[in-house]
């Protein structure tokens, strides 16, 4: 299994367009940005995409133009199912699993492209690209939102890139101890708390709490600086055996 993170920004990515700031600043002069947030996952011959966001179409060529064969949608905000009609006259239009509330919610913009709809509940779970999923429940004020537990038979990834500090203990209970956590960590506590998101500390700290043996930040804003640790980076490859 390999995992790429094709992008690790928030809703608006880094740089923010019109910015300044010291961290945009740096991100223009380095060349480097934080599209919004999304996985791309490698199963042998198979590719399974963890969210389409609008930066889709630059984030597939980054990774080479794979071939997608199964999308899972993890919420309906804009920045994380926006980027699906990308595929519309470049590959057979993959099939898409989620829970019914975020498929339902999704659907009502791509209702006219979607060839095939897999609604799964939560903490079900099922068979995709020949991987074993679970779609966990996380608390994102106020849209339904899961996490996706992975795993290969040996080893397992948890991802959650919306969520605040409430997770439910079956969901913890799930991503406990995996091999690979990717978690939201949307600004530094320095800066403020925000309801729908952890922080950078938080997420951390919730890192521990899980006993990861691996854990990147994600879903970033640009006042996280690019040289802050844990944090992932875009094109970042995880190669498991």
């Amino acid at each position: 299994m390999e995992i790429t993170l094709l992008g690790t920004g928030d809703a608006v990515g880094t740089p923010h367009v019109g910015c300044s700031c010291p961290n945009c600043t740096y991100a223009k002069e380095h060349s480097i940005e934080r599209l919004r947030t999304s996985l791309l996952i490698k199963n042998g011959n198979f590719h399974l995409l963890i969210d389409t966001t609008p930066d889709m179409r630059r984030q597939l060529l980054n990774a080479g133009s794979p071939k997608i064969d199964a999308v899972i949608w993890t919420h309906g905000h804009y920045d994380h199912f926006m980027g699906f009609g990308d595929f519309y006259r470049v590959q057979r239009i993959p099939p898409v699993y989620g829970a019914p509330e975020v498929l339902a919610s999704c659907r009502q913009v791509f209702h006219f492209l979607l060839k095939e709809e897999h609604p799964v509940s939560t903490y079900t779970p099922f068979t995709v690209c020949g991987l074993e999923v679970i779609l966990v429940r996380v608390v994102h004020p106020d849209m339904f939102t899961t996490g996706v537990v992975i795993s290969d038979g040996k080893i397992k990834v948890a991802y959650t890139s919306d969520t605040n500090e409430h997770i439910p203990q079956e969901t913890k209970n799930l991503m406990k101890g995996a091999d690979l956590l990717l978690i939201d960590g949307l600004f530094p506590a320095s800066f403020k708390k925000v309801e729908k998101h952890l922080n950078y500390e938080e997420a951390i700290e919730m890192a521990g709490e899980l006993m990861v043996k691996d854990f990147r930040i994600v879903h970033m804003s640009h006042i996280i600086p690019f040289l802050t640790p844990h944090q992932g980076h875009d094109g970042e490859v995880f190669r498991f055996a």
